[in-house]
Protein backbone atom coordinates (compact mmCIF):
# COMPACT_ATOMS: atom_id res chain seq x y z
CA UNK A 1 0.00 0.00 0.00
CA UNK A 2 1.30 3.29 -1.00
CA UNK A 3 2.22 5.93 1.96
CA UNK A 4 2.09 10.10 1.75
CA UNK A 5 5.74 11.27 1.61
CA UNK A 6 7.16 14.60 1.53
CA UNK A 7 9.13 16.33 -1.62
CA UNK A 8 11.18 18.90 0.48
CA UNK A 9 12.49 15.57 2.18
CA UNK A 10 12.32 13.10 -0.29
CA UNK A 11 13.28 14.29 -3.63
CA UNK A 12 11.25 12.27 -7.02
CA UNK A 13 13.74 10.61 -9.92
CA UNK A 14 11.39 10.56 -13.07
CA UNK A 15 13.42 8.13 -15.30
CA UNK A 16 13.52 7.93 -19.49
CA UNK A 17 10.70 6.13 -20.11
CA UNK A 18 8.19 6.85 -17.21
CA UNK A 19 9.39 4.94 -13.92
CA UNK A 20 9.43 7.24 -10.67
CA UNK A 21 11.75 6.43 -7.66
CA UNK A 22 12.03 8.00 -4.69
CA UNK A 23 15.41 9.68 -3.84
CA UNK A 24 16.29 10.27 -0.09
CA UNK A 25 17.64 13.78 0.64
CA UNK A 26 20.57 14.23 3.53
CA UNK A 27 22.69 17.21 4.18
CA UNK A 28 25.38 16.04 1.49
CA UNK A 29 22.63 15.47 -1.11
CA UNK A 30 24.17 18.42 -3.10
CA UNK A 31 27.46 17.67 -3.19
CA UNK A 32 27.26 14.21 -3.54
CA UNK A 33 25.02 14.73 -6.74
CA UNK A 34 27.96 17.47 -8.29
CA UNK A 35 30.64 15.10 -7.53
CA UNK A 36 28.88 12.33 -9.35
CA UNK A 37 27.47 10.40 -6.42
CA UNK A 38 24.45 9.43 -8.56
CA UNK A 39 25.09 8.77 -11.84
CA UNK A 40 21.21 7.67 -12.52
CA UNK A 41 20.21 11.19 -12.08
CA UNK A 42 21.93 12.27 -15.41
CA UNK A 43 18.81 10.53 -17.01
CA UNK A 44 15.38 11.58 -16.65
CA UNK A 45 14.37 14.93 -14.73
CA UNK A 46 14.55 15.15 -10.55
CA UNK A 47 11.61 16.75 -8.75
CA UNK A 48 12.71 18.60 -5.62
CA UNK A 49 11.72 21.09 -3.64
CA UNK A 50 13.36 23.64 -1.12
CA UNK A 51 12.27 26.37 1.58
CA UNK A 52 15.08 29.88 1.51
CA UNK A 53 14.21 32.85 2.87
CA UNK A 54 17.29 34.79 1.30
CA UNK A 55 19.11 35.40 -1.89
CA UNK A 56 20.92 32.11 -3.22
CA UNK A 57 24.36 32.35 -3.40
CA UNK A 58 25.21 30.62 -6.59
CA UNK A 59 23.94 30.48 -10.03
CA UNK A 60 23.12 27.51 -11.98
CA UNK A 61 22.00 26.00 -15.18
CA UNK A 62 20.97 22.91 -16.61
CA UNK A 63 22.53 21.99 -20.59
CA UNK A 64 20.78 18.86 -21.02
CA UNK A 65 17.35 20.63 -21.50
CA UNK A 66 14.91 23.15 -19.31
CA UNK A 67 13.71 23.25 -15.95
CA UNK A 68 10.44 24.11 -14.42
CA UNK A 69 10.27 25.85 -11.46
CA UNK A 70 6.98 26.57 -9.57
CA UNK A 71 6.52 28.88 -6.39
CA UNK A 72 4.44 27.12 -3.63
CA UNK A 73 4.60 29.05 -1.08
CA UNK A 74 6.32 32.92 -0.73
CA UNK A 75 7.08 35.22 -3.16
CA UNK A 76 10.76 35.03 -5.48
CA UNK A 77 12.08 37.02 -8.35
CA UNK A 78 14.21 34.15 -10.21
CA UNK A 79 17.27 36.21 -12.54
CA UNK A 80 17.53 34.71 -15.81
CA UNK A 81 21.00 35.54 -17.72
CA UNK A 82 20.42 35.12 -21.25
CA UNK A 83 23.01 36.86 -24.37
CA UNK A 84 24.40 38.51 -21.41
CA UNK A 85 21.38 40.34 -20.46
CA UNK A 86 19.48 39.93 -16.98
CA UNK A 87 15.64 39.56 -16.93
CA UNK A 88 13.63 38.96 -13.99
CA UNK A 89 9.95 36.71 -13.75
CA UNK A 90 8.71 37.24 -10.51
CA UNK A 91 6.75 34.44 -9.30
CA UNK A 92 3.58 35.86 -6.61
CA UNK A 93 1.45 33.45 -6.05
CA UNK A 94 1.02 29.44 -5.62
CA UNK A 95 1.41 27.84 -8.62
CA UNK A 96 3.13 30.47 -10.66
CA UNK A 97 5.62 29.21 -12.66
CA UNK A 98 8.33 29.73 -14.93
CA UNK A 99 9.89 27.40 -17.79
CA UNK A 100 13.85 28.29 -17.76
CA UNK A 101 15.38 27.24 -21.05
CA UNK A 102 18.64 24.94 -21.74
CA UNK A 103 21.60 26.33 -20.79
CA UNK A 104 20.29 29.75 -19.25
CA UNK A 105 22.33 30.47 -16.32
CA UNK A 106 20.09 31.83 -13.24
CA UNK A 107 19.64 32.32 -9.72
CA UNK A 108 16.82 33.61 -7.14
CA UNK A 109 16.14 36.17 -4.73
CA UNK A 110 14.34 36.68 -1.77
CA UNK A 111 13.51 38.09 1.52
CA UNK A 112 10.54 36.08 2.69
CA UNK A 113 10.12 32.31 3.46
CA UNK A 114 9.75 30.49 0.23
CA UNK A 115 9.19 27.41 -1.19
CA UNK A 116 9.34 26.40 -4.50
CA UNK A 117 9.35 23.13 -6.56
CA UNK A 118 11.42 22.41 -9.47
CA UNK A 119 11.80 19.81 -12.41
CA UNK A 120 15.37 19.41 -13.66
CA UNK A 121 17.17 17.40 -16.34
CA UNK A 122 20.60 16.44 -14.03
CA UNK A 123 23.06 16.20 -16.61
CA UNK A 124 25.82 18.57 -16.87
CA UNK A 125 24.14 21.18 -13.76
CA UNK A 126 26.98 23.36 -13.35
CA UNK A 127 27.08 26.33 -10.73
CA UNK A 128 28.85 29.17 -10.22
CA UNK A 129 28.89 31.92 -7.50
CA UNK A 130 27.03 35.19 -7.38
CA UNK A 131 28.93 38.06 -8.28
CA UNK A 132 31.22 35.87 -10.50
Amino acid sequence: MASAENILSTYLHVADGGRTETVPVGESFWSDMASGQFPQLDRGRLMSAFTFSEPWSSWERHPAGEELVMLLSGSATLILEQASEERSVTLHAPGDFVLIPANTWHTAKTTVETTMVSLTPGAGTEHRPVGA
